[in-house]
């Protein structure tokens, strides 16, 4: 097993103990009929907000500097062929039209 693979599985394994722990401190959920605590929150809140979102972007799987790499490589090379592809059939239909309907 690589250095690289080993570190990989060693930050997953961190990851999972982490939302193993994060999950054992939080509350049950509450289910949509359930009444409403008293005092708790209902509208709007920005430090709520963006407080959800912290923790969602920490739940993310962000890509390596490797597969960023190798999916932009892909995603240019598949649109430079699509575009040569499109340009040749313009091309095409344009001479096909000139030939035959502008003369």
């Amino acid at each position: 097993m690589g250095r690289e693979m080993r570190r990989s599985q060693e930050r997953a394994e961190r990851r999972q103990k982490q939302r193993e722990a994060q999950q054992s401190r939080r509350a049950p959920a509450m289910s949509v009929t359930a009444p409403a605590v008293a005092g708790a929150e209902t509208g709007f809140s920005p430090r709520r907000w963006f407080g959800d979102i912290v923790a969602e972007l920490k739940k993310v799987t962000w890509p390596s500097r490797r597969e960023v790499v190798n999916l932009t490589t892909v995603v240019v090379v598949i649109s430079l062929l699509l575009g040569m592809v499109m340009g040749g059939a313009d091309l095409l239909f344009g001479w096909v039209v000139e030939q035959t309907l502008l003369r």
